[in-house]
């Protein structure tokens, strides 16, 4: 398969590390890719919920590819989120190509646009992280159970479903977060004079115009590779939302080749810094 050459790519809550990470899906579509920029829109790495027993190859191959990228010239900006908060204490971090940092600005033909996670917005987050922290594994779980659900129903030949999504649609409180979480995101964009604001943390990938009487915004949002499979993708002076599809992938893109970790002059054992860093 020929890799998609694109300017801008944003990914964020992979939750890597969690069980209803799609690490799979992801490593392929990042196989398929040829960004110069990417994006890793926060809670890429899931260090709230990160057990010693439970990190799997195909986690480690995600970890190995973007580093492959940074290799090849692919200027990447880990901006940090509420699952890898503790990643903020190394902020502004610089190591050739990569770059960690909690927001980014970026000028993106003559237009300025705006990264960030968005738990910012976050009242729970801000106040009751305990809270925050039970509903993860709450949603980690639900993601579990839909997962053998999904397996049985795939079985049967009947189409799959969300919970999640159900539950979202269902509690008019979940609607209103999300349309308050966008509009002040596009609202503060405004007043900073940025043409995009680009967030993730809801999981819920958008692509909207917003308009006042100080000027307009695009927001974008970026979704998850939990449920949704998505990332935004800039190129030709224009923002698309791509999302994952199965049957666009052959056998070939399956990550069988061996990517040494040396080629970039650094050993890095990923599973003892998170040990470190999540105590």
């Amino acid at each position: 398969m020929k890799k998609r050459e694109l300017e801008v790519v944003v990914i964020s809550d992979v939750h890597l590390g969690t069980y209803g990470c799609r690490a799979k899906e992801l490593l392929r579509y990042l196989k398929s890719i040829q960004p110069k920029i990417l994006v890793l829109n926060g809670d890429i790495i899931d260090i709230w919920q990160f057990s010693k027993s439970y990190f799997p190859e195909t986690h480690m191959k995600v970890i190995r590819r973007i580093m492959k990228l940074i290799s090849e010239g692919v200027e990447v900006y880990y901006l940090t989120g509420n699952h890898d908060e503790m990643l903020r204490k190394f902020c502004d971090m610089k190591l050739g190509g990569f770059e960690l940092k909690n927001k980014l600005m970026l000028e993106l033909d003559g237009k300025l646009a705006w990264f960030f996670h968005g738990d910012v917005f976050d009242v729970t987050m801000q106040h009751s992280k305990w809270l925050a922290r039970l509903g993860a594994i709450g949603y980690d779980s639900l993601i579990l159970l839909n997962s053998f659900v999904n397996y049985v129903l795939t079985i049967l030949k009947r189409d799959k479903m969300s919970f999640s999504k159900k539950v979202k649609a269902k509690f008019k409180d979940a609607v209103k977060f999300i349309n308050k979480f966008e509009d002040t995101a596009a609202e503060l964009a405004i007043n900073k004079g940025y043409a995009y604001v680009v967030c993730g943390h809801i999981h819920q990938p958008a692509m909207r115009r917003f308009d006042n009487q100080q000027g307009t915004v695009t927001y974008l949002n970026s979704g998850d590779w939990i449920e949704n499979l998505t990332s935004l993708e800039y190129s030709n002076k224009e923002w698309k939302i791509y999302q994952y599809q199965e049957d666009h992938y052959s056998s070939n893109t399956e990550d069988n080749d061996i990517y040494d970790l040396e080629n970039l002059n650094t050993k890095l054992d990923v599973k003892k810094i998170l040990e470190t860093i999540a105590i």
